[in-house]
């Protein structure tokens, strides 16, 4: 399964890319709206973790970007941003974002198992390795 991970933040970036890289996943990173795109039509992810805050092009023009185009528009967007506040949130959801993570407030395991969930639901014959809270 591949990920997209869209961060402008090489700590973060790296971190996610070693733990999806460990969990068996290929990775690819893109540290900006512009960078994203390109790699999104030649990767073909199967899921997208973007940042909102990027430089060149922000992370709303790049989801909008995906959800408008019709070879890309199922690949799920999972939000991961220090954005919070309902209106952002509810503006990402309704561009089609299938879920939205403030980065302050949720640990990386987390991230890891609604990634996992994703691929769990996407292929039924999967068992899933997320742990239950």
């Amino acid at each position: 399964m591949k990920i997209l991970i869209v961060e402008d933040e090489d700590v973060l970036s790296l971190v996610l890319e070693e733990k999806f890289k460990n969990e068996g996943y290929d990775v690819m990173i893109a540290k900006d709206g512009e960078e994203a795109q390109p790699k999104i039509e030649k990767f073909k992810p199967d899921v997208i973790l973007l940042d909102l805050i990027l430089p060149k092009k922000g992370g709303m023009e790049v989801l909008e970007s995906i959800k408008s185009d019709s070879e890309l528009k199922l690949i799920p967007v999972i939000v991961l941003s220090n954005l919070e506040g309902d209106e952002i949130i509810k503006s990402a959801l309704s561009l089609g974002a299938v879920d939205y993570f403030v980065k302050t407030q949720h640990p990386i395991a987390e991230i890891v198992e609604k990634v996992e969930a994703l691929f769990t639901e996407s292929k039924p014959a999967k068992a899933s390795s997320a742990k239950k809270k």
